[in-house]
């Protein structure tokens, strides 16, 4: 399968003192968005009415997660008209206040985000300072009260000849429809993982425009198994709860810091790698592992790396990140180096890898040349059965891997590595 083209960070030609000193940015799939979020817009119901309606708005569809397409490299956007018999007229003609007050929990609403504004759009939604067309997620997946008009808007997708690309990974669309597919799905999973609040248990509602969860102090209906609810009054008052005072994060989306690096050994020469038994023949990896609470990230390399594989680090330098939307993981990619006489390999701490080795820098720019691939994808032409493969560009350890052999590490000489 060809690879997409990676996105290109901000700013990319940029003369900079940070620039001159550290390098250029690098960008990771997944990133790279031409959507403006424009946050602060999320609980004005004017603009999101306004943005709703809008001859430029587009609307991206999931179903089970999967995302509306033609086919696997080209994502379609529905428009208002499309959408309309499923959301209704205008799912914002209500403040947020009025909608917690009036809160049912036996009436379903469609998850519907707003993702943000394509500010390259002159010709789009203006609201006071803003210009661009506005960009929607829609889950329609059929449940509750909505079943019914679900399965009439994905049999009318279905007959316009498209289709929800299955599959747990979209790797094969272009860069700037990657990252706005990844900004979506990781939204409506997070909303779909969490239709019961985390404190009392009783059924929340999705506000700010999807990127909240509150849990109304009321509810119109009377729900049997809610915990403290009661039965045949209406509304019903909920128990107190702690995310209805000040601020709290259970209400907001979650993402999850993971550590993944490239540990390169003490001279400089040659790269850790690992690979799960799973996975397919000569197929290796970085390293990674979810960073814990109360741990810094140079912490978290550090430990994942000595419980997996056994090698000791010394400095640890982050190098770039990739938001990973499965569910909702933030990659933080670091280059390491690992300490004289650190470089033993035990596999004994945690059973995790099947098998770790260090491999010379020429070893893996052949394998980056020709033998990098998605996982249970084929290899690509120009591969030597039994040669070593890598995860492909998409990956940010492809990214850490390349910067590794193309020189971001410089060769020490043994006198010159620091002494831990």
């Amino acid at each position: 399968m060809t690879q997409p083209v990676l996105p290109e960070p901000a700013f990319p030609n940029l003369d900079s003192m940070l620039s001159r000193k550290f390098g250029k940015e690098v960008a990771n799939y997944f990133s790279g968005s031409p959507l403006n979020r424009v946050s602060f817009l999320r609980t004005d119901h004017a603009f999101l009415s306004a943005a709703l309606k809008h001859p430029t708005t587009s609307f991206l569809l999931f179903n089970n997660l999967n995302p509306l397409a033609k086919d696997p490299s080209h994502l379609e956007y529905m428009s208002y008209a499309d959408v309309q018999p499923l959301i209704g007229q205008d799912p914002y003609s209500k403040t947020e206040e009025q909608m917690i007050s009036e809160y049912n929990s036996t009436i379903t609403i469609p998850q519907l985000l707003f993702l943000g504004l394509d500010e390259r759009n002159k010709q789009g939604l203006t609201y006071n300072i803003y210009t661009g067309s506005p960009y929607f997620a829609l889950d329609v997946t059929p449940k509750g009260s909505i079943t019914s008009q679900a399965h009439s808007l994905i049999q009318t997708m279905q007959s316009r000849g498209l289709k929800f690309l299955e599959g747990r990974i979209q790797a094969s669309l272009p860069a700037q429809e990657a990252a706005i597919y990844a900004q979506a799905r990781a939204l409506l999973d997070w909303n779909a993982r969490n239709p019961f609040c985390a404190q009392c248990g009783q059924p929340t509602l999705s506000i700010n425009g999807g990127t909240k969860r509150t849990c109304p102090p009321k509810d119109m209906a009377s729900l049997k198994g809610a915990i403290g609810g009661n039965v045949g009054v209406a509304p019903t008052e909920r128990p107190d709860c702690a995310t209805r005072k000040g601020i709290s994060n259970l209400c907001f989306p979650r993402t999850d810091p993971t550590v993944i690096m490239a540990v390169i050994s003490s001279d400089a020469k040659r790269v850790l790698i690992g690979r799960q038994k799973k996975w397919p023949p000569h197929w290796y990896s970085t390293l990674a592992g979810f960073v814990e609470p109360a741990e810094s990230v140079e912490e978290a390399v550090r430990r994942e790396v000595w419980e997996e594989s056994g090698v000791k680090l010394g400095r640890v330098v982050i190098h770039s990140t990739q938001p990973w939307p499965y569910p909702a993981n933030l990659m933080i990619g670091a280059i390491a180096q690992c300490i004289p006489g650190g470089e033993e390999i035990v596999l004994k701490h945690d059973p995790e890898l099947e098998d770790a080795r260090w491999a010379e820098l020429d070893e893996v720019r052949e394998a980056l040349r020709v033998g990098t691939s998605g996982l249970g994808e084929p290899a690509p032409e120009g591969y030597r059965e039994g040669n070593l493969r890598l995860p492909a560009g998409t990956a940010i350890a492809n990214q850490l891997l390349a910067a590794v052999v193309g020189g971001f590490v410089a060769d020490f000489a043994p006198e010159e590595i620091p002494k831990p």
